[in-house]
């Protein structure tokens, strides 16, 4: 196994990562990979990647579902915040 894939494995396995900020317990994750920095038809590192629930990666209150500026006025955060909340989570 690669070592990229270990890592999604190991953000995957923290649930997701929103929820946990929102006190919401522990829910199942998928591996969103950040826009940031990549056009419109590229995909993002696997190291640049946090793990969302279904809801809050694709669902109507999720980044995909509000675009990334009414992801940011619901929540008060974006992408590379998740992705520090993240990174945190996984050195502990």
């Amino acid at each position: 196994m690669s070592k990229a894939k270990r890592h999604l494995d190991r953000m995957a396995k923290l649930g997701c990562i929103l929820c946990r900020r929102l006190d919401l317990g522990e829910t199942p994750a998928e591996i969103h990979h950040l826009r940031e920095g990549v056009g419109a038809a590229q995909r993002q590192s696997d190291w640049i990647a946090v793990p969302l629930c279904p809801e809050h990666h694709r669902g109507a209150s999720g980044l995909h579902g509000l675009g990334t500026k009414g992801f940011y006025a619901r929540y008060k955060m974006d992408e590379l915040d998740l992705l520090a909340d993240t990174l945190e989570a996984l050195e502990r």
